[in-house]
């Protein structure tokens, strides 16, 4: 949901936070619209802007879901049975 607080530093416009994170405009619109980035409209025209902050964070975000993603293959891809003891070693030391 859009949000306008003071405390957010520095906003860009759609197009720079499209390039910094190498989406389209119109990705970084849905973005907002899902919530995922928080955005305020300013302007007459009613402008779009993207705070630095809520960019950073939603970057964060990524990075957190790709270490957990990761986290998950490798534990799906252990051996049970090298983990009890028994049976055939799939990957020795």
């Amino acid at each position: 949901m859009p949000d306008s607080s003071a405390s957010e530093g520095r906003l860009l416009a759609p197009a720079a936070a499209a390039e910094a994170l190498a989406v389209s405009v119109e990705d970084v619109i849905a973005l907002i619209m899902e919530g995922r980035l928080r955005g305020v409209r300013v302007g007459s025209g009613r402008q779009w802007r993207i705070s630095e902050s809520s960019l950073a964070e939603y970057l964060d975000d990524l990075a957190e879901e790709a270490r957990r993603i990761a986290l998950w293959r490798q534990s799906n891809a252990a051996s049970f049975p090298e983990l009890w003891g028994k049976g055939p070693v799939r990957n020795p030391d």
